[in-house]
């Protein structure tokens, strides 16, 4: 069992930075695949970036790449997603999420979610 918590939204003016960390709690934290995805306003949930147990492999959304970097900290149970040159469209609850293997976290396909937080990025 893995429960998420995300912490680190607000409010930036567009261009901004903002960072974002997910804590786990249980002991096979570093088990797991995690991700990042969010959901705006009237919009279905979308991926963000994903990165591998290891470490070793990361993957974007093309909407975020070059601007957003998902990295973790196994030895604190830790994911981050540090959201650079934000723009308005990044507008949107963002949530944690883990799956036991990579390419299911990229596919939507998660055992764990995480509450969300609320990133607003005004004009």
């Amino acid at each position: 069992q893995v429960q998420l918590v995300e912490s680190g939204g607000g409010l930036v003016q567009a261009g901004g930075s903002l960072g974002l960390s997910c804590a786990a709690s249980g002991r096979t934290f570093s088990s797991y695949a995690m991700g990042w995805f969010r959901q705006a306003p009237g919009k279905e949930r979308e991926f963000v970036a994903a990165i591998s147990w290891s470490a070793d492999s990361t993957y974007y959304a093309d909407s975020v790449k070059g601007r957003f970097t998902i990295s973790r900290d196994n030895a604190k149970n830790t994911v981050y997603l540090q959201m650079n040159s934000l723009e308005p469209e990044d507008t949107a609850i963002y949530y944690c999420a883990a799956a036991i293997i990579t390419k299911r976290v990229v596919a939507g396909e998660l055992d764990y979610w995480g509450q969300g937080t609320q990133v607003t990025v005004s004009s």
